[in-house]
């Protein structure tokens, strides 16, 4: 059902437009004897996705899959605001007079995203987490001075692989893995240590890719000896939760805002998101839109800074990502207004506690966690290949497994707990392992 707002002066306008006094009159056609006139029995209140679970027909899998594309609520007013055709349809907004609309649906998007982050500026121009941490280390790369790229190996697998790939042909450039340590499954700080020099741009993944919460004063601190360092958010929602990467002073904060009113759809699409310190401005990809007046004083938008190929010479160009994902980015800006500051901090917190419910009773089964640090809403458990095929073939998503990118963890499972994830999905799990 679609989302519709209705005040009573609205309904008013609505009636005596069609020459009626009460909405029941609309079905006046219908025989009395046809018309149910009692109300639905449906318990209640309930809460919005509480309320689509009782109209649900078919047995949903019950999901713990996570690892950097996550299931989260979406509030009924994004799908239907953003599937209006004014926005579906729209495009990148090259001529500004006749893009309002769109750009400021863009500022809005990076003036939250800014505030989120704690940095002076977003974009709104990357595909994805991967790329844009790809992005970063590019920009990183042009800084005088910078030989290593630092990457914890806690840091999303496929995001590394994207960052392989981006600086294979970079002969002057080495791509260098922090390990991490086995205990806890936060980035080895010792090693790091040895290897952060003004010579590096070091990135690491706050929560890791493992759900562990990494200790970011001491990387920081260390980080802030380094020629460029930034931190990497594959779970935007922690973001409601945890202190704001900008208090650690970083160059460069990426990730993915996926979660942020956007479904997991089979891999995408996803909405990379790139914020920068006000140093670095010149040097990011993508594209800026600020807030002006015309010349008749009205407030206006435009594009402030556009560095791609397609808008200045080719050779000064410093990107050459080619979309604005103004569709993903606006459904993100419908889902923070609609959730606002409280809102998102409820979300995450209900991840968090979710998680914790579903580590205490595994243990209690005697499955403990792999690692030992505090986790925010994932966490890696021992898991056979061959169970975690049995609870598949039972309608059970157990996580991801993980032994493919981490061998030397053996044969173990990243789970996931969202606000989608009921007592009941828990307590499923825990019956067939």
């Amino acid at each position: 059902m679609s989302y519709a707002c209705l005040t009573q002066e609205c309904l008013a306008t609505i009636l005596d437009a069609i020459g009626i006094d009460t909405p029941e009159e609309v079905f006046s056609s219908i025989p009395e004897d046809l018309r149910y006139d009692s109300r639905l029995d449906i318990k209640g209140p309930l809460d919005e996705e509480s309320l689509r679970r009782e109209f649900i027909c078919d047995t949903a899998n019950v999901v713990f899959a996570g690892g950097g594309i996550y299931r989260h609520h979406i509030p009924a007013l994004v799908n239907a605001i953003a599937s209006r055709q004014e926005f579906l349809t729209a495009y990148t907004p090259y001529q500004p007079e006749i893009s309002q609309g769109t750009l400021q649906a863009i500022f809005e998007y990076q003036s939250m995203m800014a505030s989120l982050t704690g940095m002076d500026v977003a974009n709104a121009s990357m595909y994805d987490g991967a790329t844009a941490l790809a992005e970063a280390a590019l920009m990183a790369a042009k800084i005088r001075g910078i030989k290593r790229i630092i990457v914890s190996r806690a840091t999303h697998p496929a995001y590394r692989m994207v960052l392989k790939t981006y600086l294979a042909h970079m002969q002057d450039i080495s791509l260098v893995e922090v390990p991490f340590d086995p205990d806890s499954g936060q980035t080895d700080m010792k090693a790091f240590a040895e290897m952060v020099d003004t010579d590096a741009a070091v990135f690491v993944q706050q929560p890791n890719y493992f759900g562990v919460i990494e200790p970011m004063d001491d990387i920081a601190a260390k980080a802030f000896h380094a020629g460029f360092w930034g931190m990497v958010v594959t779970e935007a929602i922690s973001l409601g939760l945890l202190k704001n990467p900008g208090s650690y002073n970083p160059d460069v904060v990426i990730g993915d805002a996926q979660s942020f009113g956007n479904p997991p759809g089979a891999g995408g699409p996803l909405l990379g998101f790139f914020c920068v310190n006000k140093k670095h401005v010149r040097r990011m990809p993508g594209r800026i839109i600020g807030l002006t007046s015309d010349t008749r004083e009205r407030q206006a938008f435009c594009l402030t800074l556009a560095t791609r190929e397609q808008h200045i010479r080719r050779e000064k160009a410093t990107s050459n990502i080619c979309t604005n994902q103004g569709l993903c980015a606006l459904r993100a800006a419908l889902y923070l207004s609609a959730m606002g500051p409280a809102g998102l901090r409820q979300a995450a917190t209900q991840c968090a506690s979710g998680a914790r419910y579903l580590m205490n009773a595994l243990k209690d089964k005697g499955i403990a966690p792999v690692f030992s640090a505090p986790v925010f809403h994932e966490f890696v458990i021992p898991l056979a290949p061959e169970k975690f095929d049995s609870l598949r073939k039972d309608g059970i998503v157990g996580g991801i497994p993980i032994s493919s990118h981490y061998p030397e963890i053996g044969d173990a499972c990243l789970v996931n707990v969202t606000e989608m994830n009921t007592k009941e999905d828990c307590e499923c799990l825990i019956r067939r392992l």
